[in-house]
């Protein structure tokens, strides 16, 4: 019999500021790397004044991990060390691999409205391929299948399968499950997870109850610390739901719909070295990592 996933934590999103003056909110990234693993961060950029997110993220390195962009609203310019140049448009992908390393910027631009919103989660690569050649994927909205499920919930399949239908992404070490999901009012959605996986929901609209559960969880707010919540409480806009291992997690909606990103992967195991944009293995080959940069032999493939 299947085993609903239980909350083992919510996360509240806290402001920072990133790149050349971006103001965003981090749902992943303060704790221990090992929490999330194989991810690494997860940040929500939306925002609707220009000077938050005008200034971007100019020229900067990344090695040993993968970074990918989701754009919901506005256009985020991109352009890197491998030649590739391009724009991420609404409802887009950047499904960048750093590898070896890369060294590329992002500049968003807002909507006519002067609105930016979406999406960057970062995901860790084994030791065995934190040196693998970088690569590039852009993926346009139109190529992001849009399945329904037995409860009337749509989702948009960026990485993994649902219902037989199979997400752009694919050839990913760590198995990523990458779906935005959109739930009606009144409805239980369920959607089933390899057990061993890492799996956790940003909510990005909208309410509703996670898990099987009626007790406490812990729950993480900005500047709060830890304090128990009663499970019956609706979790919404800007919180993250950290799961449990089990086989399926269960997302049940009341008067309000729901909208959220629902993410696993297959964990990695091994020690995390990180620092800024570089994850490596061990502290020695981070310190390689940055003379090499000072140097000027960081790129190892694709150099331009």
């Amino acid at each position: 019999m299947a085993e609903e996933r239980r909350i083992r934590k919510v996360v509240k999103s806290r402001a920072t500021v990133e790149g050349a003056g971006v103001h965003l909110r981090r749902a992943i990234g303060f704790g221990p790397p090992e929490l999330y693993d194989p991810f690494l961060l997860l940040d929500d950029f939306r925002s609707d004044e220009p000077e938050h997110y005008r200034k971007g993220f100019p020229w900067h390195p990344h090695r040993g991990m993968e970074t990918i962009t989701y754009v919901l609203r506005g256009e985020v310019e991109h352009g890197d060390s491998l030649g590739n140049r391009g724009v991420i448009s609404p409802g887009d992908v950047q499904w960048m691999t750093a590898g070896s390393g890369i060294i590329h910027q992002e500049m968003p631009k807002g909507d006519p409205s002067g609105a930016m919103y979406g999406f960057q989660l970062w995901a860790n690569l084994p030791a065995a391929d934190k040196m693998m050649a970088p690569r590039y994927r852009g993926i346009s909205a139109a190529q992001i299948p849009e399945v329904k499920d037995g409860s009337g919930a749509t989702i948009k399949v960026i990485a993994g399968a649902v219902n037989r239908t199979t997400g752009p992404v694919t050839d990913v070490v760590t198995q990523p499950e990458y779906l935005d999901v959109t739930v009606p009012p009144g409805v239980t959605f369920s959607r089933e997870t390899p057990r061993g996986h890492t799996v956790f929901a940003y909510v990005f609209g909208g309410e509703a109850m996670f898990g099987p559960q009626r007790d406490p969880y812990s729950y993480e707010a900005e500047g709060a610390g830890y304090f128990d919540l009663k499970r019956d409480a609706l979790i919404d806009d800007g919180h993250l739901v950290l799961f449990g291992d089990g086989d399926a997690v269960a997302v049940t909606t009341e008067a309000q719909p729901v909208r959220f990103l629902l993410v696993s992967g297959k964990p990695i195991g091994e020690p995390v070295a990180w620092y800024g944009p570089i994850v490596m293995n061990t502290q020695e080959e981070l310190r390689t990592a940055f003379e090499e940069l000072e140097a000027g032999t960081f790129i190892k493939a694709g150099r331009r």
